[in-house]
């Protein structure tokens, strides 16, 4: 059997080729120069990171975040909790619910993940300027679950404006502006 070249063109305009392909690059950098060494999951590192800043977050704002169903965030929560990683306090001001914070452990780890995170992403910067950099962010976070949410909310409260009568659809005016 001979075996013709592969022809890459029939997926290269697929978007979830291109972030597949992306994502294999990222992945055996994180898992090089985090994962194993931290023994963290990218969504570990992600929720330490969200944790950081050190206010403490309720499992709700976590799983919003992260793009997770409460029963995920309660699996990652348990499994960094009984690593010692962060705990889960009464929140003072509403009885019903948990603060999630880093413990003293758990921020070194962070703060240690950061760093070397940076340094992590710095070889796979090497190829884009600055200002490409920060555009291909840009333009991934277009794509992420929580901007198209936000963008269908803007169309249909955009659409229920023009069925009340509120814009002018030729115009594209709010009326007494």
């Amino acid at each position: 059997m001979h075996e013709s070249p592969i022809d890459p063109s029939a997926v290269q305009h697929l978007l979830g080729y291109s972030l597949a392909q992306a994502r294999v690059a990222a992945n055996r950098a994180f898992l090089q120069a985090i994962g194993e060494p931290m023994q963290l999951r990218t969504v570990e590192f992600s929720l330490l990171m969200l944790l950081m800043p050190g206010d403490g977050l309720s499992q709700r704002q976590l799983a919003q975040a992260l793009n997770l169903s409460a029963p995920n965030l309660t699996l990652v929560v348990s499994r960094l909790q009984s690593r010692g990683l962060l705990v889960r306090e009464r929140n003072p001001t509403d009885r019903r619910a948990q603060a999630i914070r880093l413990t003293t452990e758990g921020l070194a780890i962070a703060q240690r993940a950061h760093a070397t995170s940076l340094e992590m992403e710095a070889g796979l910067r090497q190829h884009y300027s600055p200002a490409e950099w920060a555009l291909l962010l840009e333009l991934l976070e277009r794509v992420s679950p929580g901007a198209l949410a936000a963008n269908e909310e803007q169309a249909r409260a955009a659409q229920r404006q023009v069925v009340r009568g509120q814009i002018d659809p030729q115009r594209n005016n709010i009326h007494g502006i």
